[in-house]
């Protein structure tokens, strides 16, 4: 599956005062069609997106699905497979922010809404990037609820967990065949001397947290304490032990340059630039988890010279070839996103209107180097891949294909495993 994305990033920055809207800021508003237009002319045949849930999710029960009835329909006339993602770093006003405990239930039937009014679609990723949106505002202080302790940030994660694992579970008797790409951040965090090896350890145990909690794996001993210590009850703990979702889900990551990091003796933290890169990480959590992957976002700035992006893409690509051929069942690359984004040089920090020229096309939707290399990487390896791993071919019905004989079948089949799986007792890694 090659992929791109509209990026739809929303967070609140100021205390929730400012809402930071990617759509927005980059125009995807008034030049969707445009936008969704030139995916289809890459080649492009895989998009995330996904309605802003700010303005679609009024109240509780209360929804405004006009902005997403268009779109979606131009995306099935188009025979883009979409692949929604409905969370994407803020919630409502409305609803605050992470810390609200109201936020799973509130989240589950608004995923279940969107699944009955467009039934056709298959391919979800609930809350994008859960370790990186609880982190980046219950313990970095910089979004939403703009928190820096232990509790704020385990009370993210309970939540934010909690209310993915809701939504697959209903969307699941929407549509019994769906498959759910968690776009997770992979990390890794590197000592920089012996007295920095505790701290790192710790962290590289909480990186992989989100996706612990989301598949039902039993956490370590150190972790568990943390999570009891900081807020997180054992009835909570255990809701995410009796869940069986794993078999519905592909293990989606992300892999950036600012991924990896160097931990100092006190704990802090600075960048550490690519040391592993994509192919290590994926194995480790690979091992972890044993499910298939897909590489769900990377990107690189454009550069000086205009080809240090072009690099990036082929490294990355480079990398998924060799995570491929090591043995681990990838099935996705994305280039994330479609356009330039903006201010994300500050991590969103900030409203400085600073264009980042990170996308396959800029702002003016002009095609940036980058495009034209990701669009030649499709033409050279799209019927290449599938003849050496047809087995790696997602189940995907095609938007076209929803009510068709095939895929009454596929989803009557899906129907058939989930029964038999609440059947059986749910069987928990130690």
């Amino acid at each position: 599956m090659f992929c791109t994305g509209i990026e739809n990033s929303n967070p609140t920055i100021n205390h929730g005062r400012t809402r930071v809207d990617q759509m927005e800021s980059c125009h995807f508003y008034e030049r969707w069609r445009e936008d969704f237009a030139i995916v289809k002319d890459m080649g492009i045949g895989f998009l995330r997106f996904g309605p802003p849930i700010h303005r679609t999710l009024l109240g509780p029960g209360r929804y405004d699905w006009s902005f997403a009835d268009e779109t979606f329909a131009e995306i099935r006339r188009l025979k883009l497979v979409p692949i929604v993602d409905l969370c994407h770093f803020g919630v409502p006003d409305w609803l605050g922010n992470f810390q609200n405990p109201d936020f799973p239930e509130q989240f589950e039937a608004y995923a279940l809404a969107f699944a009955k009014r467009f039934p056709w679609v298959q391919l979800y990723t609930p809350v994008n990037e859960m370790f990186i949106c609880a982190t980046f505002s219950a313990r970095n202080g910089w979004w939403n609820e703009q928190e820096t302790s232990d509790t704020s940030y385990v009370t993210a994660i309970k939540h934010i967990v909690k209310a993915n694992v809701l939504a697959m579970q209903a969307i699941l008797t929407v549509r019994p065949d769906a498959i759910f790409i968690q776009s997770e951040s992979s990390e890794y965090f590197h000592a920089e001397n012996p007295a920095a090896i505790g701290p790192a350890e710790h962290l590289n145990s909480l990186r992989f947290l989100p996706l612990d909690l989301n598949y039902g794996r039993r956490v370590d001993s150190e972790v568990y304490e943390f999570l009891l210590d900081n807020g997180m009850s054992r009835e909570e703990y255990r809701f995410f032990l009796v869940h069986r979702l794993k078999q519905h889900c592909i293990m989606g990551n992300d892999y950036y340059e600012t991924n990896e990091h160097r931990v100092c003796a006190d704990g802090t933290i600075r960048p550490a630039g690519e040391v592993f890169g994509y192919d290590e990480i994926t194995r480790q959590y690979f091992d972890r988890y044993r499910l298939p992957v897909m590489h769900t976002e990377t990107n690189h700035n454009e550069g000086p010279s205009g080809q240090e992006a072009v690099n990036w893409l082929w490294k990355e690509w480079a990398n998924v070839l060799r995570v491929r051929n090591n043995g681990v069942p990838i099935v996705g690359f994305t280039w994330y996103s479609l356009t330039d984004q903006v201010d994300w040089d500050t991590t969103l920090r900030e409203t400085n209107g600073r264009v980042n020229p990170l996308g396959l096309f800029d702002l003016d939707r002009k095609i940036r180097n980058v495009g034209v290399a990701y669009r030649q990487l499709i033409q050279d390896w799209r019927n290449v891949l599938p003849t050496q791993s047809l087995c790696l071919t997602v189940p995907v019905v095609m938007p076209g294909e929803a009510g068709d004989v095939h895929a009454e079948t596929q989803i009557d089949r899906a129907r058939e495993i989930a029964h038999s799986e609440d059947a059986q007792p749910s069987t928990q890694a130690s």
